[in-house]
């Protein structure tokens, strides 16, 4: 992966992220980091499961793509709540 590559994975993680977020109900009690982190694990693991279907590319936008990294992203997003978020419940 090139360097423009990682940056894009990133900005795309960011975006993802959030909509993970905002997406998902109630609240989601873990930092902007995870958030991220979470959103680049979707856009990646969607891309690979993507490409493994064969709708990573075409000659338009890739909304098969774009659903399942959202898709991914609010799952993430909800599984970093559930192991992270709760940690201040338990103080």
């Amino acid at each position: 992966m090139s360097f423009w590559g990682i940056i894009w994975t990133i900005i795309i993680g960011l975006v993802l992220g959030v909509l993970g977020r905002l997406i998902l109900p109630g609240k989601q009690n873990i930092p902007i980091w995870l958030t991220i982190l979470a959103g680049v694990v979707a856009s990646i693991v969607g891309f690979l499961i993507a490409n493994a279907l064969g709708v990573a590319t075409t000659n338009g936008v890739d909304w098969i793509e774009l659903i399942i990294k959202i898709v991914l992203a609010v799952a993430a997003v909800w599984g970093a709540t559930a192991l992270y978020g709760n940690r201040g419940a338990r103080a």
